[in-house]
């Protein structure tokens, strides 16, 4: 067996833990299925051990942290917490005694959410590439000079050290682990079973063009923003979108750009080109992934891609369609 570790403490995110144990619960369903052992066991520690309460109040039963440093441990995941809640944390000497010899013989550690700022505070993240909320990357940043902060990334792998953004990326970095633990077809099978809208890899952004555009449009322009998303194939001119948004298209250029901090033209392109990323990722042809996301032809799809991202699609399809 596997055994994941999950380090909580008073006032913890409860789903910070919660998602990530439900993606390696789900993967043992799925190799159930087919009448394969299961392959993960999961653990909740702190630091006295008991009951402990999240912030939303559930409360978690839990082993004492001492008690693990002499069992064998598969992932130890520090999950994370707002900032009233995680200072007693980073002031309690026991975490210091004992979480660095976990961490040590864990085959592979880590954290999600804002637990990384835990980690840092112990030297665990010195000299590493890491990943933490938005919130967070700042203050991390200027706490810890040696600590490499990737504000973008959803998750970073950095040798055995697995560091997630926020909160629900936890999922995402889970199920990546399902997919080098057993594979990419179970964690397909996980993401299914959780209902999650797509597998979304680490390179990803934290913040998808459409989220970004919805927290900063009004609501008339929010919905031509999901009616775009489901229409990447559509033609999506500014005439047509003038239109349906039932204003002139000089009107609605203005508008669109004071309420989303971008022109019509350039969102779509980046709607369609993030939407063709998941796609790629998938293993779909060029040509395929060019038709559904509307850059056809698929010269006009690579120019595109590559003039946005600095690589190829083609190659981009081979190093992430594993995961």
């Amino acid at each position: 067996m596997h055994h994941v570790v999950f380090v909580v403490y008073p006032g913890f995110e409860l789903l910070d833990m919660s998602g990530p144990a439900s993606v390696f619960t789900s993967a043992n369903r799925s190799l159930g299925l087919s009448e394969r052992p299961p392959f993960y066991a999961i653990d909740l520690v702190s630091v006295a051990g008991g009951s402990v309460t999240s912030s939303s109040g559930v409360v978690v039963e839990t082993q004492g942290l001492e008690d693990h440093t002499q069992k064998a441990v598969g992932t130890l995941l520090v999950v994370g917490a707002e900032r009233q809640n995680l200072l007693p944390i980073l002031a309690d000497s026991a975490w210091a005694a004992w979480l660095p010899r976990l961490a040590g013989q864990a085959q592979r550690f880590g954290s999600v959410c804002s637990g990384a700022i835990i980690l840092a505070r112990l030297g665990l993240l010195d000299g590493h590439r890491v990943a933490t909320h938005w919130d967070a990357c700042t203050p991390l940043a200027a706490a810890f000079a040696s600590v490499t902060v990737d504000s973008d990334s959803l998750y970073v792998v950095d040798g055995r050290l697995w560091t997630s953004a926020g909160v629900t990326t936890g999922i995402d970095m889970a199920l990546a682990m399902v997919a080098q633990d057993l594979s990419a077809d179970i964690a397909g099978e996980v993401a299914k079973r959780l209902v999650l809208y797509a597998r979304r890899p680490g390179y990803q952004s934290q913040f998808s063009p459409l989220l970004q555009a919805q927290v900063k449009a009004d609501s008339p322009f929010a919905e031509l923003i999901a009616w775009i998303l489901a229409n990447l194939a559509a033609p999506l001119e500014v005439t047509v979108l003038a239109d349906r948004a039932g204003l002139s298209e000089r009107t609605f250029h203005r508008r669109f750009v004071a309420a989303t901090g971008e022109t019509p033209a350039r969102f779509v392109e980046t709607a369609r080109l993030d939407a063709a990323r998941m796609l790629l990722c998938r293993g779909l042809s060029l040509k395929s992934v060019a038709a559904e996301v509307g850059l056809s032809p698929a010269a006009r799809f690579s120019e595109a891609f590559e003039r946005r991202f600095g690589i190829a699609p083609r190659l981009f399809r081979e190093m992430h369609t594993a995961f």
